[in-house]
């Protein structure tokens, strides 16, 4: 059954070598064939472009699997298919900015990935979990200083405070901290926080280049920006 599921995978029959996997580790659930089936499964269902099932499938050979030897592997392909996950045709047809949309399957992308990077560095996976990383720190920072601009725009200098805090504080190195910065010191002058709004703009002056005031600038909005 193993070798007629493998043969299926290599010839692109993605459909078949499913069914058989899920066969094989249903009737033969102990053997090291269903192990290796399992992870199996995983990389068919990926390639079948069922990302939910791969996720199952990944979150399933963990659970089950602790201390397998490729565990490694099931972590970086649940960050794989949650990093991939592509917009929705209406996202596309509008061509919606996905910095500004709840990262959550980038969050889970981000947690998967540094689990091989930190528990596994030795792995094969993990110098491409580790760029993979670098580009979701920017995509969830990017998030965050957008919702601080929001806060900024509509006074609450607090919640601003607050959610730019949290991009410095959380990741470190990436672009938005600059802007995360500028609305910092913005939100404390307007709360009339000298101190705290001088100390910011010493850190600023001393990172970053460039007027504050342009740099946390609210983007205006045109009418079709409705969402």
């Amino acid at each position: 059954m193993y070798q007629r599921a493998t043969k299926d995978l290599a010839d692109y029959n993605y459909n078949a070598a499913i069914k058989i996997f899920e066969q094989l580790t249903a009737v033969y659930p102990f053997t090291q064939q269903a192990h290796q089936a399992q992870l199996d499964l995983i990389d068919a269902y990926y390639r079948a472009g069922e990302t939910d099932s791969a996720i199952d499938a990944c979150k399933t050979f963990i659970r089950e699997n602790p201390t397998h030897p490729r565990i490694d592997y099931a972590y970086y392909m649940m960050g794989l298919v949650n990093f991939e996950k592509q917009p929705n045709a209406v996202e596309r047809l509008f061509h919606v900015d996905l910095s500004k949309r709840p990262p959550t399957t980038a969050m889970k992308s981000f947690a998967a990935f540094r689990t091989v990077v930190q528990q596994f560095p030795k792995s094969a996976y993990a110098h491409d979990a580790r760029q993979r990383m670098i580009y979701l720190r920017d995509r969830l920072a990017l998030y965050d200083v957008d919702v601080a601009r929001y806060y900024l725009k509509r006074g609450a200098y607090v919640g601003a405070v607050r959610r730019a805090k949290l991009v410095i504080e959380n990741y470190e190195g990436a672009p938005a901290t600059q802007q995360a910065l500028a609305i910092m010191i913005i939100s404390y002058e307007r709360l009339g926080m000298k101190t705290l709004a001088a100390q910011a703009r010493r850190v600023y002056a001393a990172n970053f280049t460039g007027p504050v005031a342009q740099v946390a600038a609210v983007t205006q909005r045109h009418w079709w920006h409705f969402w």
